[in-house]
């Protein structure tokens, strides 16, 4: 009952530092992924990039805190182009994903895959030394028996 009662805490403590470690990932993925999760509404359906030939007037940049409150493209991911229509001639914003906000993304996943690698391999080491330990004290009692 000992070694399994001081398992407990430590399990606690593990599953409490990936479940930070994965709520603290959970923003980033939603940005990455912001498209794809809008709901479709009568506006998104007018645009006018969605139907016809257009030409990238601004290139993607973040939005400004004003931008934020008053472009609705600005939310998914906080980037926005500015495009230029073809054929009705209209201006209108499309939400975009940064290069550097991806490379920020990934370097950060990376980052802690190497932070849950460490700790697992440091994890595995302490429960071989255990393993090892009860092993030995195990045979050094049998050979006091003899």
């Amino acid at each position: 009952m000992g070694p399994q009662a001081r398992a407990g805490p430590r399990c606690c403590a593990l599953y409490a530092v990936l479940g930070a470690l994965v709520c603290g990932l959970r923003p980033a993925a939603a940005m990455a992924v912001g498209d794809e999760k809008r709901s479709v509404s009568p506006v998104v359906a007018t645009l006018c990039w969605r139907v016809e030939d257009f030409v990238v007037a601004q290139e993607c940049t973040r939005c400004s805190s004003f931008q934020m409150k008053t472009i609705s493209q600005c939310s998914p991911t906080g980037f926005i182009e500015k495009i230029n229509c073809a054929t009705s001639k209209r201006d209108e914003y499309k939400s975009c994903r940064s290069a550097v906000m991806e490379a920020h993304v990934f370097w950060r996943f990376v980052g802690t895959m190497m932070c849950v690698a460490t700790v697992f391999a440091v994890l595995v080491v302490c429960r071989q030394r255990v393993l090892d330990r009860k092993a030995l004290e195990k045979v050094r009692k049998q050979i006091e028996s003899i």
